[in-house]
């Protein structure tokens, strides 16, 4: 690429340069569920759909036909019919409800089988490997369901967990989803700031959560941290405590208010509980989600009911190819959306993998162990955990089996093109590797994979069915092969119905229809292959950077200065000063190697060489730490606050909160 900047210095910058190499192509003899559902649209519709892109388009242009006719494939149950599809003379940002007249209930779709085939694998440091049939899983959420009740939980109320990621938690929030209550969960990770910040705006009845939890080798209190979080919201009811690490007899629950053991709360149900699913509109609240909070108090997203269901199970479904013979893992906490996602794979009759505790405990490969014992066929995981893998050099491929693995799925950051070197050369030759993006604020993804077409390096394989995902320039208009805002154009189910606290609906279009009046605008730059159709992640547009008025995304500068062995990670922000915006970067250092002017000339010369003289960075510096959300997200917005003069104080969402410290009073950067 050249590195001329003339020419409209507002326009988006070039961001590839030749077609990407194939990793991963599909077996052209294997059926797909994809397959399946394209050859009923065609019979119904009377269509000669051939490829998967004219499956995309159709399923945008038509996207009320589309989400009917998944409903039907995907058999959802359901005991009253939706008499219209979608009312689309309402407004995107007035959120169209979906499914009209529609009832039913989330849990008892995730219930629908009843036999004695694994549903839940419980794993974890410390912990053997447990299962749980779908038989036991579902007489454990009558029990559940049946206590909720008799203390007076009702449709609407508030149930949540401040939880490991364990069985207690499915179990909690589908008896919770039962009864048509509103389940929120975060992990024991989170600090008491963090966790009241959260929950003291949607004021809980109930909270579930244990007496202690295992991390790098160590047992961890939970108790003191649950004590405070308890006195600090009132409208609690009961607090209900697991043994998770200690024996029941040696807690003492003493010093928290309305609180009781497990075992003890279900005294509560009655003598033979019958599972009952109260019936519910589509639009009906069923989760509560949030926001990072590192910039001000988290945004409270609710999600509803049909939205969630049809969203997930076209994912597992269709994009995943999921069926009953599948065994899901994905590597998270319950306070991040993919634990949610996760969990919908029961409604498929797929068996889950709830695993709880560091992925490096006591071994890099303690998870490919897992992989092989459980037969795990889809494993789901961070770029970040798969970068330190690579950083320390664990090879699957010659110490592991892996014979049912079929797909490796990424997300929580834009998967490197590295990384996918990684997987193919080191973990398995013959896998899909699913980058996956979308987020918190639709519960699910726009872009991922997809077993009917080729993985290319570097790239999200396609844009979703039934998303009308686009990248626009800043005149509105679809650009391709360039960074653009991605921007979904028509509405979708799993948009969030409302904000918590946000009766007139102004802080969720600020959110969403801030940009673009009548479209919706995810706050993310990314790049369409015009060739290939597939998606690059470009970085968050809310930390866009924008030297000398061209406009990029900090992805672009990690995909090359990550790639340097002395780098082990490293942080993009824009600084203003009375010039204009400066690009600062950070670099973290990897062990046995020093910062110092050589480097920073080689930094500075490759970003030339690669993208433009314009995304050169104006100040390279080391830093000791890099500041990440608990989920795996860089944390630049709260940075570039910090470097204008700010002070953070909400860092409960932060793995790291010490590490925004480092980056206050740097005198490189003061302004004067």
């Amino acid at each position: 690429m050249s590195s001329d900047t003339s020419g409209d210095s507002n326009s988006m910058a070039s961001v590839r340069e030749e077609k990407p190499k194939c990793m991963w192509k599909p077996n052209a003899d294997q059926s797909t569920n994809i397959g399946d559902f394209q050859s009923v649209v065609n019979q119904t519709f009377g269509l000669n759909l051939e490829t998967y892109e004219e499956l995309r388009k159709w399923s945008v242009n038509q996207h009320t036909d589309f989400w009917e006719m998944f409903w039907k494939f995907a058999d959802i149950i359901h005991s009253h019919p939706y008499d219209e599809v979608l009312d689309e003379s309402k407004p995107m940002e007035e959120v169209p409800e979906w499914f009209h007249g529609a009832h039913l209930n989330f849990a008892e779709n995730l219930l629908r089988f009843d036999d004695e085939k694994v549903a839940l694998y419980t794993a974890g440091e410390g912990q053997e490997v447990k299962t749980i049939t779908f038989h036991q899983l579902r007489k454990s959420v009558a029990l559940l369901a049946s206590a909720l009740k008799n203390l007076g939980i009702k449709k609407g109320d508030r149930v949540v967990g401040y939880i490991p990621n364990c069985a207690l938690a499915v179990e909690a929030m589908l008896a919770t989803a039962s009864i048509g209550a509103i389940w929120s969960s975060t992990s024991p990770d989170f600090g008491v700031a963090g966790v009241l910040d959260r929950f003291s705006q949607i004021k809980p009845k109930v909270i579930f959560s244990v007496d202690a939890v295992r991390y790098n080798n160590k047992s961890h209190n939970h108790l003191v941290k649950l004590t405070q979080v308890v006195k600090s919201l009132p409208e609690l009811e009961k607090v209900v405590v697991m043994p998770f690490v200690g024996k029941a007899d040696d807690i003492d629950l003493s010093g928290i208010p309305n609180s009781v053991l497990l075992d003890d709360l279900k005294k509560f149900a009655d003598e033979w509980p019958v599972l009952e699913f109260a019936q519910v509109p589509f639009n009906h609240p069923l989760f509560i989600m949030y926001s990072s909070g590192t910039t001000g108090p988290p945004k409270c997203m609710v999600h509803c009911v049909g939205g969630t269901l049809i969203q997930h199970l076209k994912e597992h479904i269709l994009h995943g190819n999921m069926n009953r013979q599948d065994v899901i893992f994905y590597y998270s906490t319950t306070g991040w959306m993919m634990w949610n996602w996760l969990v919908s794979a029961l409604a498929v009759g797929a068996s889950v993998v709830l695993y709880d505790g560091s992925p490096f405990i006591p071994s890099p490969n303690v998870i490919w162990d897992l992989v092989d014992k459980i037969g795990i066929t889809i494993l789901g995981t961070g770029a970040k955990w798969l970068s330190a893998l690579e950083d320390r050099e664990v090879q699957p491929i010659r110490t592991h089996n892996l014979a049912r693995l079929h797909t490796i799925l990424s997300t929580g950051s834009p998967l490197k093109p590295a990384s996918y070197d990684y997987v193919y050369n080191s973990i398995k030759h013959d896998v899909l590797l699913g980058s996956i993006s979308g987020g918190t604020d639709i519960i699910s993804c726009f872009a991922g994979q997809n077993p009917t077409v080729p993985v290319y390096r570097g790239e999200i394989q396609t844009r979703n069915l039934g998303m009308a995902v686009e990248s626009w320039n800043d005149d509105g208009e679809a650009v391709y092969d360039q960074s653009g805002e991605l921007v979904c154009t028509k509405p979708f189910p799993c948009m969030p119905i409302y904000f918590w606290n946000d009766p007139q609906g102004l802080k969720y279009k600020k959110a969403y229809f801030n940009k673009f009046v009548g479209v919706w605008t995810h706050g993310d730059f990314c790049s369409i292959n015009s060739s290939t159709g597939g998606i690059l992640m470009l970085g968050r547009s809310d930390g866009t950077l924008n030297p000398a008025g061209v406009r990029f995304g900090s992805a672009e500068i990690y995909n090359i200065v990550e790639r340097f062995e002395e780098v082990e990670d490293s942080l993009c922000v824009g600084q203003q000063t009375k010039d204009g915006e400066r690009v600062v970067l950070f670099l973290k250092m990897s062990n046995g190697f020093r910062f110092n002017e050589e480097l920073v000339a080689r930094v500075k010369s490759t970003i030339r060489q690669r993208l433009s003289a314009r995304h050169v960075p104006e100040i390279i510096l080391e830093t000791k730490e890099i500041p990440y959300t608990a989920s795996g997200k860089k944390v630049e917005v709260a940075v570039k606050r910090i470097l204008a003069g700010e002070h953070i104080q909400n860092r409960g969402a932060l793995a790291n909160p010490n590490s925004l410290d480092l980056y206050c009073g740097i005198a490189e950067l003061n302004q004067g």
